[in-house]
């Protein structure tokens, strides 16, 4: 069964490497200040999609992710692994998206891919953490979803079958195509990148990415798979006001960096008053909440 798959892939901030200049004054992240990374989840998403590919001979993988023209890496990262094609969606007007913002614009794109069979990425992006995306590109393309999955076990008579982690132990269930899968981190990871694969794509960038005086710029006429799909707002026919920040209700009210401090050590007895003063303390100082 040859299956169209599309992986949605985040380059995200080294969360590792946070510090005072990570946030801008707007409330948004300050990606020029910190290192940029494949968001983990999104490369066990992408192994998921190049094992169905290898179980399903005459299938594609292509990579879609939106970001500023540097994201073009992702893709990148995704051919050196086995994916056959990438779209980078940029433009100013998709900035400071929130997940409403960035669903709607994944959803405009897969619609102009079109014919998408399983779109699969990562549970959630760890520059966030809300584990929305995935589910809110499902409703707005009307499809079959699968959360938490751990391995995509088989694709067969137009059916998914997905073993998921829920609270307790393992699932498998099964689920008609068109199908949007999220997997969980605990998935098998990504597997190294080809060497073959490297040297094939290694120039492949997108055309927002050139300056246009690289040693190898003749190289892009003679093999044009090295250039990159590139889309704007209007090239996936989206809506400005569905786009960015004017299309993103959630707003950043503060950003505060809290440094856990040992200061000294208390002996609690198991009275409600005890537990009660621990909670009280915990919340002020904002070490829960």
């Amino acid at each position: 069964m040859k299956l169209k798959i599309v992986v949605l892939a985040k380059q995200v901030p080294d969360t590792r490497n946070v510090g005072k200049d990570a946030m801008t004054a707007e409330g948004t992240v300050n990606r020029t200040a910190l290192p940029a990374i494949f968001n983990p989840e999104d490369l066990n998403a992408l192994e998921q999609a190049l094992r169905i590919k290898d179980q399903n001979p005459g299938s594609t993988v292509g990579v879609l992710t939106m970001g500023p023209p540097r994201a073009g890496e992702i893709i990148r990262q995704g051919l050196y692994r086995g994916a056959d094609t990438g779209w980078l969606l940029t433009d100013r007007k998709f900035a400071g998206a929130d997940t409403l913002a960035t669903s709607y614009a994944l959803a405009m794109a897969i619609k102009k891919i079109g014919n998408v069979d399983l779109v699969i990425g990562g549970r959630q992006a760890i520059d966030g953490d809300t584990a929305q995306v995935g589910p809110q590109v499902a409703q707005k393309l009307g499809l079959n979803q699968v959360t938490y999955a751990e391995e995509v076990v088989k694709i067969e008579n137009g059916k998914a079958v997905v073993r998921r982690h829920i609270d307790g132990g393992v699932e498998t269930v099964k689920a008609p195509l068109p199908i949007m899968i999220t997997v969980n981190g605990t998935a098998a990871p990504a597997r190294p990148c080809n060497a073959k694969l490297v040297m094939k794509y290694k120039y492949a960038t997108c055309p927002m990415e050139r300056k246009g005086d690289e040693p190898w710029t003749p190289l892009y006429e003679s093999r044009p798979y090295l250039t990159l799909n590139q889309w704007s707002v209007a090239d996936v026919n989206g809506d400005e006001t569905q786009c960015g920040l004017s299309g993103s209700p959630t707003k950043v009210k503060a950003v505060q960096n809290i440094v856990f401090q040992a200061k000294e050590s208390k002996t609690l007895t198991s009275s409600d008053t005890d537990v009660e003063s621990l909670v009280e303390e915990l919340l002020n100082e904002k070490i829960i909440g």
